[in-house]
């Protein structure tokens, strides 16, 4: 194997450092080693939490390139690192590219680059899509479990927007013991909610769903709300929709007016990074000059730190960490490493003598 060298303090002896190989792991692969794997995925996700909440992460903020002359559409870099028992460090590189959906084809495509924590060379490149897709479903999944302790179960849901995460974000529930009496749908598009519906039967909770024609006939019939929508500002402003106080998954950031956010109880996966951007608790902030409105974080209700209230609305709105596609990504990259699937790129790093 190919090797750097660093010296040895002790001696002027080079130390010699192997250069890690590196794999190219597409999405089919990915879809592999996750198919069936809700449970393992969610319980990954919350130990990522937690460590994260120690301190054991690096997750700067999020850069997003935009494009004046396609500003619906973004690209996000999202760097981070974690630690614990292993470190890996790396970067998602997510586009939504919003217009891709009327041409048939998916918003959001993505890669994953993982970095050895020794090296920093970038051993593996996944296609990440998948991954976020299913770090978002995880998360959501934790957070419904961990919100709705203390309060009574939630036994009807509705899926405001019926795109990939809402399928994800079903899956998992149900996949983690969840079974609802009802489920409601609702999308701009009446086609993406038609073939929500459709997927709901074919996965086997055929019965009880109804397909909404209004945001408020969903939100006023669920008692467990998931956004999962592309919306770039707030829509929804009715507090009195919100009367019979849901559990609210706002994976989608922005579709709450400040009034709303500011009337719940609100929970993120981390302060610093969900008060950016334009999301529903940014405005909320930049409205009020403050930030008491947020209850804390998952994490801290996790750990019994906070207590969620059984008598307001609670919001779950979480930034997205890149810890936590680290996490999952690795995930994938050792279940087809112990496999013998990886696929391998021979002789990737080629300049690795330093003076030729």
């Amino acid at each position: 194997m190919t090797s750097l060298h660093s010296t040895d303090p002790r001696s002027t002896a080079p130390v010699p450092h192997p250069v890690p190989s590196f794999a190219v792991i597409p999405g089919a692969q990915v879809q592999h080693a996750l198919q069936g794997r809700a449970r393992e995925v969610v319980d990954l996700v919350e130990a990522t939490y937690r460590l994260h909440g120690a301190g054991a992460s690096v997750n700067p903020p999020s850069y997003f390139l935009r494009f004046p002359d396609r500003p619906a559409s973004r690209i996000i870099a999202l760097p981070a690192s974690l630690g614990g028992q292993t470190p890996v460090d790396g970067m998602k590189w997510i586009s939504s590219f919003p217009a891709n959906v009327a041409a048939g084809i998916p918003r959001a495509s993505a890669v994953l680059i993982l970095n050895d924590h020794d090296t920093g060379y970038p051993f593996a490149c996944l296609e990440s899509s998948i991954i976020s897709a299913t770090r978002t479903a995880a998360s959501a999944a934790l957070a419904a479990d961990r919100l709705s302790r203390g309060r009574t179960r939630p036994r009807s849901i509705g899926f405001f927007g019926t795109g990939l995460i809402a399928r994800y974000i079903h899956t998992f529930l149900a996949e983690t013991g969840w079974e609802f009496d009802r489920i409601g749908v609702h999308d701009l598009s009446a086609d993406s909610a038609a073939g929500f519906r459709l997927y709901l039967e074919q996965s086997g909770a055929g019965h009880g769903i109804t397909v909404h024609r209004s945001a408020e006939d969903l939100i006023r019939n669920s008692d467990l709300v998931v956004f999962a929508t592309v919306a770039g500002q707030p829509h929804v402003s009715d507090l009195s929709w919100f009367a019979h106080h849901p559990l609210v998954l706002h994976i989608s950031l922005r579709d709450l007016d400040p009034g709303i956010v500011l009337a719940s109880a609100n929970i993120v996966d981390d302060i610093e990074h969900c008060l950016k951007a334009g999301t529903s608790p940014h405005l909320a902030e930049q409205r009020t000059g403050r930030r008491d409105f947020l209850t804390g974080t998952l994490d801290d209700v996790a750990a019994g730190r906070v207590t969620v209230p059984a008598d307001r609305t609670v919001v779950f709105s979480p930034f997205g960490l890149g810890v936590l596609d680290l996490a999952v990504g690795k995930y994938v990259y050792d279940e087809v490493a112990r496999s013998g699937g990886l696929h391998l790129v021979d002789d990737f790093f080629h300049e690795l003598r330093r003076h030729g």
